[in-house]
């Protein structure tokens, strides 16, 4: 009778490991996230939601009012404005950059893995590393690209002054360091697609130009989403490119290159120190990050939803017409 009891629970001990052990195994990440992700962000609209003083600690209530001031400040749109320029100039290149880099070393080349090694080498040099060869190289009198535009009788650019000009040298930073990483995201995809779909078009008698545009770049339509999704959130918080590029580390004189990042962190630890504007200009730019990239998801959905229908009207039209 005993034995039989013990069976019994014994059964029932591995039927419930068999519904707990999934949840189990996976709940360090969520644990983690929880506590390093959520907690956080709740704790920092906790601190938007008070006139919160770096020195002075946590102050009175005061409900929107650093919502309504920040969105006020002249400084803030500027910010905003640096913000999606720079991400534009940079994510839109590296991305075309990246695709064209990996489509040439997905060839059949020589030293192919030196070569995929190396369109990795600058991630993993150091952002400060870069912000300060980048910024002599741009320096506005003396620097190595104006000294190319002098040969051929180019005046020379003014990257520190100008708005646009400021915000090109940020984002070929920028470029510098993540257009390998991605070059490398959209190889892997590339060698995922079967080579008979190349095979099949090789004998319709399609060019390589032909198969790029029609077998792999639909192929790599997803890839291409998570690219574009993580480029929008990383691009829009950009903070240690435009934070070196100049010494004074404020953006500009005319805060032509300040981002939003740069900003929160002279709100929270320059002249203001208050943590309570800080905190709010870091929930409008997690706002406006998720809203972006719900709109870049919904784009790119329709765009892969369009194209399929596409194909699968020319395959029923092909199927009636046989």
């Amino acid at each position: 009778m005993a034995s039989a009891e013990s069976q019994g629970w014994r059964q029932k001990l591995s039927r419930l490991d068999v519904k707990l052990s999934p949840y189990i195994y996976i709940s360090p990440f969520f644990i983690l996230f929880a506590v390093l992700g959520l907690f956080p962000l709740a704790y920092t609209f906790w601190v938007s939601m008070h006139n919160w003083n770096l020195i002075g600690g946590q102050g009175a209530f005061v409900g929107f009012d650093n919502y309504t001031h920040v969105i006020g400040q002249e400084f803030f749109w500027r910010g905003m404005r640096n913000t999606f320029s720079i991400f534009i100039l940079s994510g839109v290149t590296q991305t075309l950059a990246a695709l064209a880099l990996a489509a040439v070393l997905n060839q059949n080349i020589r030293a192919k893995t030196f070569w995929r090694m190396g369109v990795l080498l600058p991630f993993v040099i150091a952002p400060v590393a870069v912000g300060v060869i980048f910024s002599k190289m741009f320096a506005d009198q003396s620097g190595l690209i104006n000294g190319m535009l002098a040969w051929f009788s180019i005046d020379p650019v003014k990257w520190h002054a100008g708005v646009l000009e400021s915000h090109v040298a940020i984002a070929t930073m920028v470029n510098f360091r993540w257009t390998g990483y991605v070059t490398l995201i959209f190889l892997a995809a590339m060698q995922a697609i079967p080579s008979e779909l190349y095979e099949a078009a090789l004998l319709d008698g399609a060019n390589r130009m032909r198969q790029f545009v029609s077998i792999t770049i639909p192929m790599l339509r997803p890839t291409i989403i998570f690219v574009v999704i993580t480029a929008t959130i990383g691009g829009l918080q950009i903070f240690d490119e435009p934070r070196v590029f100049d010494q004074s580390g404020l953006g500009g004189s005319d805060r032509q290159w300040m981002t939003v990042t740069m900003y929160i962190y002279e709100l929270g630890w320059g002249s203001q120190k208050s943590f309570g504007r800080a905190a709010a200009v870091s929930w409008i730019l997690f706002l406006i990050i998720i809203l972006v990239g719900v709109l870049n998801f919904w784009i790119t959905q329709r765009i892969s939803s369009g194209d399929s229908k596409k194909v699968e009207k020319a395959a029923a039209t092909k199927e009636v017409a046989a």
